[in-house]
């Protein structure tokens, strides 16, 4: 049986950066995006790097079968997860009452319910290989994000999930990171709305969230002014912190 690190939202930024790192430690991999021509350059890029042809699963996770489609390339290529790594996510910018609802439902069925499922259906292996888990959450997860409010709470929710799911799968031997990086240069940010990104480099933090998923260390938050956010935004009060949260993110647009 074939052990791999799965990786979601592999095709651009920190989730395949991520997957070219699981790679060069020499882990075999399998890569879900949903642009499969976007899977197949990277893995063709692994493969002249001389690692294995990665196995390739283009599917929408947000889909009702998305995540079923996942498990079943798995099964059909006799493909063990010991390390998974949800990535996938996405992010909408405008007042809720503004925004198209299906896109803001479209955040939760892939930050949330995709996230949950994959686990879900994929802790038998994990439990098998005493594997690792790697959620990506983001500093939003600290606070209530007016301008941007589903997808902070979608943060929100991985970070609590991921925290509660370290202490149930400790005695098992599975652990449970959460990355938590702030505003970083890759695609999402377009998709959002927010046009092109300035922000942390996403190797850099590819490189954090790797080491900390090594380390079996529970939260990861790269770069000082993130780690002092992390810290500090819980303590503001509402009355304070929600509109400057809101002034940033319509400063954004």
């Amino acid at each position: 049986m074939r052990a791999v690190a799965l990786v979601t939202g592999a095709s651009s930024g920190i989730g395949a950066e991520l997957a070219r790192i699981l790679a060069s430690h020499g882990h075999d991999l399998a890569l879900v995006a949903r642009r499969r021509e976007a899977l197949d350059l990277l893995a063709d890029e692994l493969v002249a790097a001389g690692r294995p042809r990665p196995l390739i699963v283009a599917a929408d996770l947000a889909a009702p079968d998305g995540v079923g489609a996942v498990v079943e390339a798995l099964a059909a290529a006799d493909a063990r997860v010991a390390i998974l790594v949800n990535n996938a996510g996405y992010g909408l910018v405008g007042h809720v009452a503004d925004l198209d609802p299906a896109g803001q439902l479209g955040i939760v069925d892939l930050n949330i319910r995709a996230l949950l499922d994959l686990t879900l259906r994929l802790l038998p292996d994990l439990r098998a290989a005493q594997g690792k888990i790697l959620n990506v959450g983001s500093v939003a997860s600290f606070m209530p994000g007016p301008g941007m409010a589903v997808y902070y709470a979608s943060k929100a929710f991985v970070s609590a999930f991921s925290r509660a799911l370290t202490e149930e799968l400790k005695a098992a031997g599975v652990s449970v990171s959460v990355l938590h990086p702030g505003v970083t240069a890759t695609g999402f940010h377009r998709r959002a709305g927010l046009g092109a990104s300035r922000g942390a480099d996403a190797r850099a933090v590819a490189e954090a969230g790797y080491a900390g998923m090594m380390a079996r260390r529970r939260t990861i938050v790269p770069g000082l002014g993130n780690k002092l956010a992390a810290l500090v935004l819980p303590l503001i009060p509402d009355a304070v912190l929600l509109p400057l949260v809101h002034r940033f993110q319509r400063g954004r647009r």
